[in-house]
């Protein structure tokens, strides 16, 4: 069977609803995917039967192709019933762009047939690629691999040694050759790693692989500029600047969901030695719409600066300009940040209530911790946005 033997998936579909239908089931299974450090089977199911781990997809490849402000209604409404699942479906979306550098055949092979395709991959920075005929003999330990324990195939990101094994393989500017090679999941080998504070139902566990040979056809660069084989707009855009729009909707669906229940308790809530709930505290009130302002403000300037990018990005013409990768770097970065104030007010103005595993915001709490803490969350981002706004020269390696 091939692509265009297939009705195209996309076109006409409410994701969003999906996503809202979506988040009972996720709200009441959370407990038990972070006791498991996995997410449930019922919810995988759930997930692909509505094609969430498809949207960035070409449709070429039988995806979804949508646009990024969708992607992120999507992961930011599946964020407010459970952060580990959207977590790994931004994950997901991000790899799943690496079809679009793919030859067609090799895209189709690990995409589009498989209705449960899912990609995953993490850093390694020991690892390493020896060149060998027609492709690659691949060595290392990658961890942070979200959702890997349900991928169907793995990406191990490593610099390219040419076959004598020690010499570095340089590109024409001089800079090192660094490939991702795909391989499937059945063939690594799997560490349980992956006791932590929050998101721990992402399962991001680290594999390994010994002298692999991966071909070279089933290796990209993450140079989204180099080999992209798909003519639509959505990948004019980098994997970068997805997981950077997916990252910061996991920050405020957590965020939303933590001051909606925060609300919901403020209203019944009597601490000890007190005479009425803790609504009606002026401390209480003012923190309340200070927190509930942060992320409104967050959310409207990150939906702006994602309209902004796809309105230049789908004009004729348009490209992934180095001042809307910083745009986005910017407003991610700061939902994120915003996105985590408002939880921890939240969590400190509950009390002692919030501190018990079966309070909502005792999750949510260190789930935003734990999304904060990765590399989308650095404080230095804005280092790096500040030296370009000043005419500076900035490290561009997350942008």
């Amino acid at each position: 069977m091939t692509p265009d033997s297939l009705e195209r998936p996309g076109a006409g579909i409410d994701y969003v609803a999906r996503a809202e239908a979506l988040v009972p089931m996720l709200e009441k299974l959370s407990a038990r995917m972070e006791r498991e450090r996995r997410l449930a089977p019922e919810v995988l199911d759930a997930l692909h039967a509505a094609g969430f781990f498809r949207l960035l997809l070409p449709r070429s490849q039988n995806g979804g192709e949508v646009d990024p402000l969708t992607h992120f209604r999507v992961i930011e409404t599946i964020a407010r019933g459970d952060g580990s699942t959207a977590w790994c479906l931004g994950q997901a979306g991000g790899c799943a762009m690496s079809a679009a550098y793919l030859e067609p055949a090799v895209a189709w092979k690990i995409f589009g047939s498989d209705p449960r395709a899912v990609l995953a991959w993490g850093p390694d920075p020991r690892a390493r690629a020896i060149a060998d005929g027609d492709g690659y003999r691949v060595s290392g330990t990658w961890s942070f691999n979200s959702g890997g324990r349900h991928a169907t195939w793995l990406g191990a990101h490593a610099p390219i040694f040419e076959p004598d094994g020690t010499t570095p393989r340089l590109l024409p500017d001089g800079r090192r050759a660094e490939r991702t090679l795909l391989v499937p999941a059945s063939e690594v080998a799997w560490t349980d790693i992956w006791n932590v504070t929050g998101l721990r139902g992402t399962a991001s566990d680290a594999f390994t692989l010994r002298d692999h040979f991966v071909r070279h056809d089933h290796s990209i660069t993450r140079d989204w500029t180099q080999e992209c084989r798909e003519p639509g707009p959505l990948y004019r855009l980098s994997a970068l600047c997805l997981y950077e729009i997916a990252f910061a909707g996991v920050a405020l669906g957590i965020a939303r969901a933590a001051l909606d229940s925060f609300m919901d308790f403020a209203c019944n809530k009597v601490p000890r030695g007190m005479k009425s709930p803790i609504r009606d505290n002026a401390v209480t009130q003012s923190g309340a719409a200070q927190a509930e302002v942060r992320v409104l403000a967050a959310r409207q300037y990150l939906l702006h600066v994602i309209g902004s990018i796809w309105e230049g990005v789908t004009a004729p013409g348009g490209s992934f300009t180095l001042e809307r990768r910083m745009a986005i770097r910017l407003a991610s970065t700061h939902a994120i940040h915003q996105a985590r104030d408002a939880v921890d007010f939240a969590y400190h103005a509950a009390g002692a209530s919030a501190i018990f595993d079966s309070h909502p915001l005792e999750r949510r709490f260190r789930d935003i911790h734990t999304v904060s803490q990765q590399l989308q969350g650095r404080m230095a981002h804005y280092e790096t946005v500040g030296a370009w706004l000043l005419g500076g020269d900035p490290d561009l390696t997350f942008v």
